[in-house]
């Protein structure tokens, strides 16, 4: 029997695609029931990339069997079909998580406005990110520019991140009967992106949290400095689930401090949270990010045009094996290890001499963890046009990187199998191959693998010239 105190609110569902340590969800379900609702509008859907699509089509079925298959999909614009929805069941009270993402919180803002006008509350949680992006500044209130400063004075001089919320104890879920709207009308990928995707990821709460025991048990201990060596999997490979949340940060950060390893390890991999907070805190105070450069003598810098070493690129056909085994893992599993991100980018903006914006598109549509903060924010980062940029004669050498990250080739092997019968020594440097080993190994360069696309040495010379014409 229902208590009369008890009231009908709308859980709102955005980047936060899970039931524990969901803070809205967990303040609506101790007030009465629910009814949880997901809204597409029609600009999210034209911004999704194709993996991301993917990822979030997968996250909306596990999340719906969280909740007892009471999942409400809507299409169209949250203010109308929120102020709808709330007239229909006389609802008062909307709870929804903050999303720090510019076009949203713009948008968030005029719909608080509007609801209003009805007598509708909005009530706001944080679970997107450790701290707010309006707490972490300087002492002078202004934003921090420099990573370094920004995590050990802004973040862990802060209060500390919060424990994670239980999963409430009582889902009370209301279902609208009269939608008629399912997942499978959002058409939200095809076929083909399913099964390329499918066999690599476990889109789901209980997959998240699986990946993170298996990292703490498996890889914490060591992470620092395995980390860079992509065919060694130690990284934790929870970005993915992190952008849609079907785990939170909070989750993450105390369940590695939970953990047997030494301290100056968790140290390590807490500091990659802090760099997801570095690019939430870039974005929310220069919400131009994801398309200015942040440094603006950049946009006059002489960049190239050149769709065929582009498309090169992209389909991992560059001749240097470990660009092109990290372009093919993208485009295989939706995913690249962490330091042939580095690797490859720094390729395409210095060695190719392609603006960063092609990186950032390419990326945003392959990749399963794409994310607008981190993508702008890595992107510059990259390019030298970002705050904290590396600098500009940082260009990295794809052959040493191969061969100091990839010594025994078990990655790029992997992912570049037609050499995979050339000795380490050449692994990284084909074209250096005597004819009669790469005949032994039934390699012709240039047509079972491309010659490299530019000369490494030349092209450096270049980037260098064009950055110091800045």
């Amino acid at each position: 029997m229902k208590n009369s105190t008890e009231t009908t609110s709308i859980v709102w569902f955005r980047k936060d695609l899970r039931i524990a340590d969901n803070p809205a969800l967990y303040q609506a379900c101790s007030q009465g029931s629910v009814l949880p609702v997901f809204i597409l509008d029609q600009q999210t859907q034209k911004n999704l990339g194709q993996a991301s699509a993917w990822w979030l089509d997968k996250s909306l079925q596990a999340l719906n069997q969280l909740l007892h298959g009471k999942l409400n999909i809507y299409q169209g614009k949250p203010e109308q079909i929120l102020s709808k929805l709330a007239e229909k069941y006389n609802i008062k009270q909307i709870y929804y998580n903050t999303v720090f993402e510019p076009e949203v919180v713009q948008q968030d803002k005029l719909m608080i406005e509007h609801l209003a006008e009805q007598d509708i509350t909005c009530t706001t949680f944080q679970s997107q990110l450790l701290w707010l992006p309006a707490t972490t500044v300087k002492s002078d209130k202004t934003p921090y520019k420099v990573f370094t400063p920004f995590y050990r004075n802004g973040c862990l001089q802060s209060v500390p991140p919060r424990k994670p919320i239980a999963t409430p104890a009582t889902l009370n879920i209301l279902l609208d009967q009269d939608n008629t709207t399912t997942l499978e009308h959002l058409h939200l990928y095809d076929a083909q992106i399913d099964t390329k995707l499918n066999p690599h990821w476990s889109v789901s709460p209980t997959g998240a949290h699986e990946k993170l025991q298996i990292f703490i048990e498996q890889h914490l201990d060591g992470y620092q400095q395995n980390r860079d060596f992509p065919s060694m999997s130690a990284t934790s490979q929870l970005s993915p689930y992190l952008h849609f949340g079907q785990i939170s940060p909070h989750q993450i950060w105390h369940a590695a401090i939970a953990s047997q390893a030494p301290a100056y390890e968790i140290d390590a991999f807490l500091r990659q949270l802090g760099w997801r907070e570095f690019s939430y805190n870039l974005l929310y105070h220069f919400p131009t990010l994801p398309e200015e450069n942040f440094q603006t003598k950049f946009d006059n810098f002489a960049w190239l045009s050149d769709d065929s070493l582009l498309h090169a690129w992209q389909q991992g056909k560059t001749g240097y094996p470990i660009i092109d085994a990290g372009m093919r893992e993208l485009i295989t599993t939706g995913y690249m290890h962490n330091r042939v991100r580095m690797i490859v980018a720094s390729f395409l903006v210095k060695n190719l001499l392609i603006h960063w914006h092609h990186g950032r598109d390419w990326f945003w549509n392959t990749l399963v963890d794409a994310d607008l903060a981190n993508n702008s924010a890595s992107w510059q980062w990259v390019a030298g046009s970002g705050v904290d940029a590396a600098p500009y004669f940082r260009i990295f050498n794809p052959v040493l990187q191969g061969e100091k990250f990839d010594k025994d080739g078990d990655y790029t092997r992997t992912f570049v199998p037609e050499l995979a019968a050339l000795p380490d020594k050449y692994l990284h440097k084909p074209w250096l191959a005597p004819e009669s080993i790469l005949k032994s190994c039934n390699i012709k360069l240039g047509k079972d693998y491309p010659k490299p696309i530019v000369d490494l040495d030349v092209s450096r010379k270049r980037a260098l010239a064009a950055y110091k014409n800045l």
